[in-house]
């Protein structure tokens, strides 16, 4: 498996849990917001990490790293993923992967295995606007067979939702009724990247703190526990 980034020590990419990240290469979403704009279309010559580093790194650590978070780009279409989280989960660790649920087959296959701890899908919007989003081909059979996978059988789960300037508060409650029943659902203040992206939307403020403290109760009558974001 391919690794393009490695935050060794993380106090929050998984919840209650001391991490180390790893962030793999490509992605077939183009959000214009995206912060990790260069692991979306890296170049074959891209400098890795080894995935040994990674292993030696969890083994000296015992006790010290709790979890292995897997994110990107998109995780999902990196040859060697399970075969990389068993090697992974062997020293002891707990895996979390960050998905945006465009391939279902593959979290279907890792969650069979019992590879996987945590699963964090990003929803970009309401189904119908997420081609506006992500600037791609549409994916809305995989979106929603991923949400009823995770909801089913994950042993844990969060979905997430990054809150564009483009996103109302319609949006929000609509991709609540998405996921009704849901055991969390984080909501998070959009920040401007800092990329070369020349998109006219990145001109667009972000929404202020009472947007998300007004619209928070009202997602809390569809999912069972809603938290807020980078504020």
């Amino acid at each position: 498996m391919r690794i393009a980034g490695w935050q060794k020590v993380s106090m929050v990419d998984y919840p209650e849990k001391i991490s180390t990240v790893v962030f793999t290469p490509g992605c077939n979403f183009d959000c214009y917001y995206c912060h990790n704009r260069d692991l979306i279309h890296p170049k074959d010559a891209i400098e890795c990490v080894p995935s040994e580093e990674i292993f030696t790194y969890l083994m000296k650590r015992k006790g010290m790293i709790d979890a292995l978070v897997i994110s990107g780009g998109e995780p999902t279409l990196q040859r060697g993923l399970a075969s990389f989280i068993q090697t992974a989960k062997n020293t002891g660790v707990l895996i979390k992967l960050d998905t945006n649920g465009s391939r279902p087959e593959v979290l279907s296959n890792l969650l069979d295995q019992g590879l996987l701890d945590f699963i964090a899908m990003d929803i970009k919007a309401p189904i119908h606007k997420t081609q506006k989003i992500t600037t791609v081909q549409t994916y809305n059979d995989q979106i929603r067979e991923s949400i009823q996978l995770i909801m089913n059988y994950a042993p844990d789960y969060e979905f997430r939702t990054t809150v564009a300037p483009t996103l109302s508060k319609e949006d929000l409650l609509e991709i609540s009724l998405l996921i009704q029943g849901a055991k969390r659902y984080a909501i998070q203040q959009y920040k401007k990247p800092e990329n070369n992206c020349q998109d006219p939307r990145l001109l667009l403020e972000a929404h202020p703190q009472s947007f998300f403290t007004k619209i928070q109760p009202l997602l809390e009558q569809n999912v069972k526990q809603v938290d807020i974001r980078g504020l």
